[in-house]
């Protein structure tokens, strides 16, 4: 079956839930979405056999585990070395996230560090690899979204809405 007939409205609002805390028991997932826990495990298996669900990981705090620095580290490579960094980039612990970008830059690297000094060192090391332009993050509005197909946004609006309105979440 095809992604967008698995993504029915009941789906979309186990997708949801999961997105906001994946610990949620079956029963729990079922009370939610008016489904028994048997129901709710088919349809969370047949979502995962189809990559819809890719897999379940823990939020970290940062600063509780000594990375308290967060910067965003712009990277403009040359032609020669723009494959090389893509394939050094999944071996630098610093580096959490790293995007390969259209445009006057190369890739967008999300890194945590320890100090200032922590991150010039981590800056000098990819400067061999391209121009850097360093942005330090100050603080981050949304640090998860809740994602839904385009086609089921809408409804998913309209379910929060009601949520919040009878108080539940």
């Amino acid at each position: 079956m095809d992604s967008e007939g698995l993504l029915d409205t009941v789906n979309c609002q186990i997708l949801a839930e999961l997105q906001q805390n994946a610990r949620l028991s079956y029963s729990e997932l079922g009370r939610r979405v008016g489904l028994t826990p048997p129901a709710v495990a088919e349809r969370i298996h047949r979502m995962e056999e189809a990559g819809i669900i890719e897999g379940y990981r823990a939020v970290v705090n940062l600063e509780r585990i000594g990375l308290p620095l967060l910067a965003l580290i712009r990277i403009a490579c040359n032609e020669h070395n723009c494959q090389q960094f893509g394939a050094l980039a999944k071996d630098i612990p610093e580096i959490l996230e790293c995007c390969r970008v259209t445009g006057g830059d190369s890739y967008i690297a999300k890194v945590a560090v320890t100090s200032v000094q922590h991150l010039e060192s981590l800056i000098d090391r990819l400067m061999l690899y391209g121009e850097t332009i360093t942005a330090l993050v100050l603080s981050s509005p949304v640090t998860h979204r809740i994602v839904l197909p385009p086609w089921r946004v809408s409804e998913s609006l309209e379910l929060r809405d009601l949520g919040e309105q009878s108080g539940v979440r």
